[in-house]
């Protein structure tokens, strides 16, 4: 089954999960020839391994707190703050709290 993704110009809620958090997934919000945008979901302990991205990244942490490894230093990111990453730098992610966080990625082929 193919994942809805929002059309041109409609209002999409990203507001803190709060009391839906243990219902919710990840999902993709919109998805165009350059841009993806995601609402990725992480249960306190939960761990994304390091990676990189071809595309600039912005992470944006909108509830919990997340540990971000990049650039060979770990810092925090708490509910309101948001990181940029240029592309191919390698990143790992993991839940402090449980978190939802806003994933901008810049689609390059």
């Amino acid at each position: 089954m193919a994942i809805a993704h929002a059309a041109s110009g409609q209002v999409i809620d990203v507001q803190p999960l709060a009391h839906q958090f243990c219902d919710a997934r990840t999902v993709a919000l919109f998805k165009s020839n350059e841009l993806e945008v995601m609402r990725l979901v992480m249960p306190a302990g939960k761990t994304m391994p390091m990676h990189g991205i071809k595309g600039e990244v912005t992470v944006h942490c909108l509830e919990g707190a997340v540990e971000l490894t990049a650039h060979g230093q770990t810092q925090r990111l708490a509910a309101g703050q948001l990181v940029w990453l240029e592309g191919g730098v390698e990143h790992a992610l993991t839940a402090v709290q449980n978190s939802s966080l806003l994933l901008t990625i810049v689609l390059k082929k």
